[in-house]
């Protein structure tokens, strides 16, 4: 029963019946892989990295970005093959049934979902920053922390989370073209960041290298594995995609080589910045967790005595240009990331909704949600609901936890693609496969390790939220997805514009069992 599966044949013709206009490009899809990308990560979780791992933080950025190329390889040889939209959640559908497609669409939401919300945290801090730096203005305190910092609610992640949501809305390429304006506005200012850092790095700042052992390292790596999260984003903008084929692994491996290259450039330069990047420590020299009350008590002591160590920012590399003396090009560093950061949100709802989008379509989801605004031509009410849920996470929600635990759920996302292009090359070795992973016998168990590793890394309640999450999951699929299902119904959609008539069946494959049989 829950091993139907939807054949990439069947998979393919939806698309074409049921479609959304394809306008995106090779250039516009690398543009859209570093607006998820570079974000947060870099510009707010630096402070993160710094706490967990000290100068080995480029380590970690190394071990992350080498999970996420091997991942990247083998998303782009079955997004060639599926050019259609749901990510993960349609590649494992094809290959490894209902059931296990619909725990990876669920876990898909921590990724995108769960992230956009870690993004409008992140950028709620530069716009506090923003204000006091160019005008004086402090906002209350209450309003601008959640009850992790003693506070009441986020209000600015509020407010970034609505307007992104409100964009989205009226329409995908509006979207793209302001998404490649905010990813030039970030890329000049990492670049600008990087040619005044680099050349006045103290390298005694790098010792000691890994104050808290190789544990600390890849606590890191787990927890900046964020950082590269949304590359895979590019997949699921595979059925508004020009030539796919070919456009989807450009802007897959695009985005992610010059992420890479960019986030050690910046490491360095932090790491080697006045203010250098060792670990918080309390008053008797003891390591404090991220994201606890405790390093927010810490972080307010230390401020009071003048001193705001980088793993105390919440806008790090602004925090860094002022250090180093440039006050104004600090606040300007702070500017680019205010403008850029909601692009990463726009990139993180875009992968959220599509991937609702196809889970309705399938009848997983209430079709209800499916449907295409007839001005906008955009899936309104998913995006509505999607945006909403972001708000409440952003407004209470710390930026370090809603991380990790967006990081378990891409995770595993990952694992199941990594999987399925290795079943696809047995199952279904003679299918046209535009782009090949290289060494995929290689390559693609090595992304599965380093995905189980990372995610055994993770803090403890960001491990524990997946299984949660996922129990919570199987409920809501064998509440409705189980009998409402276009495959275990035996039906195939229809074009937006013949929505008023009934579905057809599919003709059964020979041998093949009928629905509603044992293996429905």
């Amino acid at each position: 029963m829950s091993w139907r599966i939807k054949s990439l044949d069947a998979i393919l013709e939806t698309a074409e019946h049921k479609a959304l206009t394809r306008s995106l490009g090779a250039w516009q899809l690398t543009l859209l892989g570093v607006g998820a990308v570079i974000g947060t990560g870099i510009f707010v979780l630096t402070s993160e990295a710094t706490q967990f791992a000290g100068p080995a933080m480029m380590i970690s950025f190394m071990l992350a970005a080498l999970v996420c190329g091997l991942a990247a390889l083998c998303y782009s040889e079955i997004a060639s093959m599926v050019p259609v939209s749901g990510s993960a959640y349609t590649y494992t559908y094809a290959v490894m049934g209902e059931l296990l497609a619909w725990m990876v669409g669920w876990a898909l939401i921590l990724e995108y979902a769960v992230a956009a919300g870690a993004v409008s945290v992140g950028w709620s801090g530069y716009f506090v920053g923003q204000l006091r730096g160019w005008f004086g203005i402090e906002l209350p305190y209450a309003l601008v922390n959640g009850p992790y910092a003693n506070g009441l609610l986020n209000l600015p992640a509020m407010f970034i989370a609505l307007a992104v949501t409100s964009l989205l809305i009226l329409g995908t390429r509006e979207s793209a073209r302001v998404n490649a304006i905010l990813v030039v506005i970030k890329v000049t200012a990492l670049t600008a960041f990087i040619v005044l850092a680099l050349p006045v790095m103290r390298m005694e700042n790098f010792a000691p290298f890994a104050p808290m052992g190789a544990a600390g390292v890849s606590t890191a790596a787990a927890s900046i594995f964020f950082a590269y999260v949304g590359f895979d984003a590019v997949s699921t903008a595979a059925e508004e995609t020009i030539n796919p084929q070919r456009n989807v692994p450009i802007g897959l491996i695009g985005s992610r080589g010059i992420c890479t290259i960019f986030y050690l450039l910046v490491a360095a330069g932090a790491i080697g910045s006045p203010i250098g990047a060792q670990p918080v420590t309390d008053a008797l020299g003891n390591w404090i967790s991220p994201g606890s009350p405790e390093l927010y008590t810490r972080c307010q002591q230390l401020s009071v005595l003048g001193q705001e160590p980088l793993a105390c920012s919440k806008e790090a590399l602004a925090h860094v240009m002022r250090q180093m003396g440039h006050l104004n090009f600090g606040n300007l560093i702070g500017l680019a990331a205010f403008l850029a950061l909601p692009s990463v949100i726009l990139v993180m709802l875009f992968g959220q909704t599509r991937i609702f989008f196809v889970m309705s379509r399938d009848g997983l989801l209430p079709e209800k949600l499916s449907s295409i605004h007839p001005k906008w031509k955009t899936p309104h009410i998913i995006t509505i609901i999607t945006g909403a849920a972001v708000m409440l996470t952003s407004a209470f929600l710390p930026v370090g936890e809603l991380a990790a635990i967006s990081n378990a759920g891409t995770l595993f996302a990952f694992l199941m693609v990594s999987i399925s292009v290795l079943v696809l090359r047995r199952t279904q070795p003679g299918r046209k496969r535009p782009f090949r992973t290289p060494l995929v016998w290689l390559v693609a168990p090595m992304a599965a390790a380093g995905c189980i590793y990372l995610y055994l890394s993770l803090p403890l309640r960001a491990m524990l939220v997946l299984p949660i999450w996922g129990g919570i999951g199987l409920v809501v699929y064998f509440l409705y997805g189980f009998r409402k299902s276009h495959v275990a119904l035996g039906h195939v959609e229809v074009q937006e514009g013949n929505a008023d008539i009934p579905p057809q069946p599919v003709p059964p494959m020979p041998g093949a069992p009928t629905p509603g049989g044992k293996d429905a």
